[in-house]
């Protein structure tokens, strides 16, 4: 019988949105505890934790946060004159929080991998029905004048990316969007998103036909 993996301690910056994997992420850093993790990121190995926030703010601390994340992986950066940083990051794979240390400096846990399902003969299927469902939503949206993807959005060839980036452009709610993350199998991940979207698509048509 193996035994179960270690948990190690990851940076973390906690967010008011999701980061799922395979997705790219654009931060502006200029809390200064959020600048001393970004110069010990970049110095030992470019990787840090994200964790959607439950309750509290992004700045000044002192909030609670979800106990599933995505590693964040920086793929650029740039420093700028007065300290602050531009980061470009890209999700790598989820997490589960085995404890949260002390925020000193800034946010540390001991997190363990949270590893995918295999997807199963049901994916393809399944997947279909999310992105008809997504990219009606977002159709939607559009015609609202709502901040959102295009619908014509362009998916990755592997449904198992493309299932990550579709739960990603979803126009729902970051809990619905944390929900999304929980789910270990694919096909169920992807059912639930096509849930989701249909509630929110009936929504959107709602309010489109009532001007």
């Amino acid at each position: 019988m193996s035994s179960p993996p270690a948990a190690v301690p990851l940076p973390m910056f906690p967010l008011g949105s999701v980061l799922f994997p395979h997705v790219p992420l654009a931060l502006h850093v200029f809390e200064e505890r959020y600048r001393a993790l970004v110069r010990d990121v970049l110095r030992h190995g470019q990787e840090f934790g994200v964790v959607l926030i439950e309750r509290g703010a992004e700045v000044g601390g002192g909030d609670t946060r979800f106990g599933v994340g995505t590693v964040a992986r920086v793929v650029e950066a740039l420093a700028l004159p007065d300290g602050r940083w531009q980061l470009l990051c890209l999700g790598a794979r989820r997490f589960t929080v085995a404890a949260w240390l002390p925020d000193d400096p800034y946010p540390v846990a001991l997190v363990e991998d949270r590893p995918e399902r295999p997807a199963g003969p049901s994916g393809a299927a399944a997947l279909a029905r999310a992105e008809a469902e997504v990219r009606r939503c977002l159709a939607l949206a559009g015609e609202l004048g709502e901040p959102a993807a295009p619908a014509g959005v362009r998916l990755a060839d592997d449904p198992a990316v493309a299932g990550h980036q579709l739960a990603a452009v979803a126009p729902l709610g970051p809990v619905d969007h944390q929900r999304l993350l929980e789910v270990d199998d694919p096909a169920e991940r992807l059912a639930l998103l096509a849930e989701l979207a249909a509630e929110a698509a009936g929504l959107l048509a709602f309010r489109l036909s009532a001007g």
